[in-house]
């Protein structure tokens, strides 16, 4: 089993130097720029819509639910498994990333349930990004944030987005400045395991 003290110092350490991504939604770009924009990447009202591969319901042409089979023929890229075969709950990285905080995907009891990322280089559905502050996603994503405080960083919180209605959830952490460090999306309840696959 992958022990939380180890998972949570990999995937909340600061957003260091990632690989670039490759090229397509098969072998996903980070980049807005270069991706058209993606059915399921609702932008709030008012808001300019912002093209990335990050979708409430799963990223790119991979979906929450789908099993690894499906999952790794929708994605066609190498991945890496992070800690030990045989649990129930772990997490999958691209190859080219160098750091497996900045992206990483997870699945639980064979199914994909959520992806974390720690790196400017992704925009999440909506807008939101790594060194946004807290004021900004709250104006992105309005009443549909909720606010705690962070279980782990003295003054620091963890807003909760709701996604559109049959869809997955954003959770965005912020440090005691009020500036996101990571964010992730899921479904429910593993967008809200705190230290990932605990």
């Amino acid at each position: 089993m992958i022990r939380p003290a180890c998972l949570a110092g990999v995937l909340l350490l600061a957003a260091c130097s990632g690989g670039e991504p490759g090229g397509t939604a098969t072998a996903p770009a980070a980049t807005a720029a270069s991706v058209p924009a993606v059915a399921g990447s609702v932008a709030p009202a008012g808001a300019q819509a912002v093209a990335t591969l990050a979708r409430y319901d799963g990223y790119g042409d991979m979906r929450f639910g789908m099993d690894e089979q499906a999952f790794a023929q929708a994605w066609q890229g190498e991945l890496e498994r992070l800690g030990p075969a045989g649990e129930a709950c772990f997490y999958q990285t691209p190859t080219w990333v160098d750091t497996p905080s900045d992206f990483a995907f997870m699945f639980e009891a064979g199914r994909f349930v959520r992806y974390d990322v720690g790196t400017t280089k992704e925009t999440a559905p909506g807008g939101g990004k790594v060194g946004m502050s807290a004021a900004q996603i709250h104006a992105l994503y309005g009443a549909r944030v909720s606010e705690l405080p962070h279980k782990y960083v003295t003054g620091g919180k963890v807003l909760r987005v709701t996604g559109p209605r049959d869809a997955g959830v954003l959770v965005f952490e912020t440090d005691a400045q009020g500036k996101v460090t990571r964010w992730r999306a899921g479904i429910p309840p593993q967008v809200d395991y705190v230290e990932g696959c605990g």
